[in-house]
């Protein structure tokens, strides 16, 4: 049977399960709906489980688009082992019994708390000279990396056992913070080591878990004949951003690629109440972006960004 590429656009929201890439999530997407158009939103290491919005057909434009949202992680822990790749699945480096009580674990996880600098992990996508840390580090490479300000919004123990050195943590985030690198960072102010055990990323791209659905249950629904309708419309990844809705003259100037004149735009809707200020207004910032609709039938069109006196297209999808 051919591929149906066109007809299919949409976003998947999927809990990542163990062992999988992102890109193996991709191709069994790309299985289940026969569309070869399928891209993915935040990458989640094998190991990690979770939030990992899944972008289909049309939807794969929005990829370099979608809002930098902070994010959220359950992880698990273990203090007195370090290994090459910050978490349990690597090689060890060395072992110790850690004798740490809870309260000085809590006392040292609070110094986290806030803005901190952060060297990313050999094992990570990040580049350096234009090659991948990971590739270097399966040489066998190891390079110098340059700290970086990642913001730790909060965090929180949420078990631990003193007996095996093991417990979960809760993470708020910003995007780009390792959280191998965290708990090595923590396990080297113990003095004793620690690794990541387990990670399982509960918020993402303003999405929380509890709105996703397992590859099983995708399964099913796929066996159901009903997958397709449980896709969300693309512009459901940009919920944050003001709507802006036009007519259908304006439409198709829009969908030309052709700016608008913002005082001849109708007042955006923020949180669902039309505002009483036209767009033109100096409240709204200048390369804020919206989100823009065809008055006439509710279509999505696309993003917009306020320049000076005029909406411009941002992306049309």
């Amino acid at each position: 049977m051919g591929w149906q590429n066109s007809a299919i656009n949409g976003i998947l929201l999927l809990d990542k399960p163990v062992d999988f890439t992102s890109f193996d999530v991709c191709a069994v997407v790309r299985g289940m709906l026969r569309t070869k158009k399928v891209g993915h939103s935040g990458t989640l290491d094998p190991m990690a489980t979770g939030v990992l919005p899944v972008l289909v057909g049309s939807a794969t434009r929005a990829l370099d688009l979608i809002p930098s949202h902070d994010k959220t992680y359950e992880a698990g822990f273990r203090l007195g082992l370090t290994t090459d790749t910050l978490d349990i699945t690597g090689k060890v480096l060395k072992e110790c019994k850690a004798e740490v009580d809870e309260q000085r674990l809590l006392t040292v996880i609070e110094r986290f708390q806030g803005e901190i600098m952060q060297v990313p992990p050999m094992y990570s996508a990040v580049s350096v000279g234009g090659k991948k840390l990971y590739d270097l580090a399966r040489q066998g490479v190891e390079v110098e990396r340059q700290a970086r300000p990642v913001t730790i919004y909060s965090i929180s123990l949420n078990e631990y056992q003193p007996d095996t050195a093991a417990g979960v943590i809760t993470v708020s985030c910003s995007k780009g913070t390792y959280i191998r690198t965290l708990i090595d960072d923590i396990g080297h102010e113990l003095g004793c080591g620690a690794v990541l055990t387990s990670l399982r990323r509960t918020e993402a791209s303003g999405i929380t878990i509890d709105r996703c659905m397992t590859l099983a249950e995708a399964q099913e629904w796929k066996n159901q004949g009903v997958l397709e309708s449980k896709l969300l419309p693309v512009d459901a990844i940009f919920e944050e951003y003001p709507a802006v809705t036009i007519s259908g003259t304006q439409s198709v100037r829009f969908a030309n690629g052709a700016t608008l004149a913002l005082d001849r735009l109708q007042p955006p809707v923020i949180g669902g109440v039309r505002q009483q200020q036209r767009l033109s207004s100096d409240i709204y910032p200048q390369d804020s972006l919206y989100r823009v609709y065809n008055r006439e039938d509710s279509v999505f069109l696309g993003l917009g960004v306020k320049k000076t006196d005029e909406l411009r297209v941002m992306k049309r999808f």
